[in-house]
């Protein structure tokens, strides 16, 4: 399947506000139903209107993988019944992270086996990090010498998109530790966060609308998307 360019709201950093894992979608309320269309065709789960501290910035603040959704510790109670909800009409456990920290999205990058997590992020949360999402590996560290990790790559259970700016021996030791083909690239016309340009499963993928062919020719290399 081909990959897929939206907006949302205008806006072409569609990672700031859109979480997806293999089970689900998470997007703002004020999504249109064309855009969910899009969605839900592109990556195959089923989308949810949600939001985070009455905000729509979902991608900034959730992370997670197909074994755990982690969020932070900033939460109305409404939006902890709804995520509860969503997480057990899916099978996976919700924790919230009672971090000083609570921009989760842009400071870990997880998949189902391992968690590269940001040096912001305290000691003290890894091991509550690692149980929460079922992960064998929880690392603290850098991407391209950028701290927030999960701003600078995307990965899932089959590919990870780094920043250009990762040197090739960076590459090949987080390929290894996340157990996927690796490789650097970009989103929306050269942006290097490539978080921020891109969502991503195991089922495809959405891009912000100013992403070019040979940008989109890189993420469909790197995490085995079919035309």
């Amino acid at each position: 399947m081909p990959v897929y360019k939206i907006s949302i709201n205008g806006n072409v950093n569609i990672g700031v506000y859109i979480y997806a894992n293999d089970k689900f979608c998470l997007i703002p309320q004020t999504t249109p139903q064309k855009v969910i269309n899009v969605i839900e065709e592109a990556l195959k789960v089923p989308v949810y209107k949600v939001k985070i501290a009455d905000t729509p910035i979902i991608g900034v603040f959730i992370t997670g993988n197909n074994k755990g959704l982690l969020l932070p510790n900033i939460l109305s109670e409404d939006e902890v019944r709804l995520f509860k909800r969503i997480c057990e009409e899916n099978n996976m456990r919700m924790h919230i992270l009672n971090s000083k920290r609570n921009a989760l999205g842009n400071l870990i990058l997880v998949n189902d086996n391992s968690a590269l997590v940001s040096m912001l992020i305290e000691d003290v949360d890894l091991t509550e990090i690692e149980e929460a999402l079922e992960v064998k590996n929880v690392e603290k560290g850098f991407i391209a010498g950028i701290p927030t990790v999960g701003s600078a790559a995307a990965v899932t259970n089959k590919g990870l998109l780094l920043h250009p700016d990762t040197p090739v021996n960076e590459v090949e030791k987080l390929a290894k530790f996340f157990n996927v083909k690796a490789d650097v690239g970009t989103v929306n016309f050269g942006s290097s966060f490539v978080r921020s340009g891109l969502v991503v499963n195991s089922n495809g993928a959405i891009v912000g609308e100013l992403t070019t062919g040979p940008e989109i020719v890189r993420i469909e290399q790197v995490f085995g998307i079919a035309r």
